[in-house]
């Protein structure tokens, strides 16, 4: 049965789908100014119930985070935030009308939980943000795990963990492989040590040598060590091999050359194999192969090595759309060829002097800033203002202790940093996160629930 939902209040609706980083803070930011004061109504769809910075998924698949604690639940901060929240994934959109479909909601067991819904709006806002380009690699899609959403996080840390789970039971000699009466015992204990032996190594490629692979490298030495302290004793760290493949020249191509290589030498020394020029070409269940010749042993894969918008977006109702899905979107972030449809983040492409605004979650925070003007002038027919993308640098993290990057600044223009202050100044960058949605009471709280987490090692997620 498909539902309607006919916008006949006074207040303008401003629709926000995707729930990211840009259209979390966007909502948080247009509840507290226009929501509040019955000026607009503000509501947010998402195909989750849950919002997680995406920054942060690498931690998730190492198991370091425990996504549960970082998560915020959609409903819940909309009850607090004045708006309205709509669990569901964006299908179709009526440009005429004004509407837009959202597709039913299925339980587990495949029953539907929520029925199709048409949704007015007065401005729609497209924030649906990425997902992996694998572009078209044979065997890509069969055998990696895309790290581009909170579930396929999981999926990975399961699989991590599950190493170690089955060399600690494996560790475990039966009765019989204890005193082995028989030439029959003693072929079959010749076997379980041998079971044993290989569940005590565990081969990992990571394809893509951007920030997520390097800082998904560093987080999962981290997480073979940390297993190991507490009591995953049988995988020992040296056990894990690590391998990062990047087919251009070498990795971070958006930092500068010096600290890229400073972040390849620190890899090297957490014993992760980097290999830079060299193109993979296809991915079978037990390795990679590469342009060179090269045959890399992974029994976990994962593709970080592009991105490309939804594909969903091609069918929207003509709006115009690029190679990679991505929405066209002028100055004001305006769709090309609808004035009261916006997007923003990794899901629009946005003209940046001869090139584009890149997909970061800097950007989309910029953006997010500029969008709760620009609607609310849109609004009262004003004129919009332009988006004029800031570089503010980038920062990779490699450890617990250590990041690499670089800052810009008009004071001290560019400014590389490294170490234990570099690690310090990334995290700032999820607090500020927290900030723009939570405000600083709660933000506070985090900080503090964070610490007393580290101090006692709970935050490792071990199941």
């Amino acid at each position: 049965m498909k539902q309607n939902i006919v916008n006949n209040q006074s207040p303008p609706k401003i629709v926000i789908v995707g729930g990211g980083a840009g259209g979390l803070e966007l909502a948080t930011k247009l509840g507290a100014t226009l929501g509040e004061q019955g000026k607009a109504s503000i509501l947010l769809v998402d195909r989750s119930p849950t919002h997680i910075w995406k920054p942060l998924l690498h931690e998730v698949a190492a198991g370091t985070l425990n996504a549960f604690h970082d998560e915020e639940n959609y409903f819940c901060h909309a009850a607090r935030n004045h708006y309205t929240f709509q669990l569901g994934a964006l299908s179709k959109l009526n440009r005429s009308e004004k509407t837009i479909t959202i597709a039913p909601v299925y339980s587990k067991e495949n029953e539907i939980i929520v029925d199709e819904r048409t949704i007015t709006y007065d401005r729609l806002v497209i924030a649906v943000g990425s997902t992996s380009n694998d572009f078209g690699t044979a065997g890509a899609s069969e055998h990696c795990i895309y790290l581009d959403s909170r579930d396929k996080a999981d999926v990975f840390h399961r699989k991590f963990l599950n190493f170690y789970i089955a060399a600690h039971s494996s560790s475990q000699p039966s009765a019989q492989s204890q005193q082995p009466s028989t030439q029959t015992d003693v072929e079959q204990t010749d076997v379980e040590q041998t079971d044993v032996k290989q569940a005590q190594q565990i081969s990992i490629s990571i394809i893509g040598g951007g920030a997520t692979g390097v800082e998904l490298a560093a987080e999962l030495h981290f997480a073979a060590q940390q297993y190991v302290r507490l009591g995953l004793k049988e995988l020992d760290a040296k056990n894990v091999s690590i391998s990062l493949i990047e087919a251009g020249p070498r990795i971070l191509p958006i930092l500068p050359e010096k600290i890229a290589r400073r972040a390849s030498e620190e890899l090297a020394k957490l014993g992760v194999k980097v290999y830079v020029g060299d193109k993979v070409v296809s991915i079978n269940k037990t390795s990679i192969e590469t342009a060179s010749g090269k045959t890399i042993p992974a029994q976990l894969k994962v593709w970080c090595a592009g991105i490309k918008a939804p594909e969903f977006l091609k069918q929207l109702d003509g709006l115009e759309t690029n190679r990679i899905n991505q929405l066209v979107v002028n100055q004001t972030l305006q769709t090309s060829l609808d004035d009261t449809i916006f997007s923003m983040g990794d899901c629009a492409q946005c003209a940046r002097g001869e090139g584009y605004v890149p997909p970061r979650a800097q950007a989309a925070h910029q953006q997010a800033q500029l969008l709760a003007k620009n609607l609310v002038r849109s609004l009262h027919n004003k004129p919009l203002k332009t988006f004029q993308y800031k570089d503010h640098g980038s920062l990779v993290s490699l450890s617990r202790e250590d990041s690499v990057g670089v800052l810009m600044g008009r004071l001290m223009g560019n400014v590389n940093i490294h170490g234990l202050l570099a690690k310090w100044i990334y995290l700032s960058l999820y607090r500020s996160h927290q900030l723009a949605i939570h405000g600083w009471y709660k933000t506070l709280i985090l900080i503090i629930s964070d610490a007393l987490g580290r101090s006692t090692g709970q935050r490792t997620k071990l199941h």
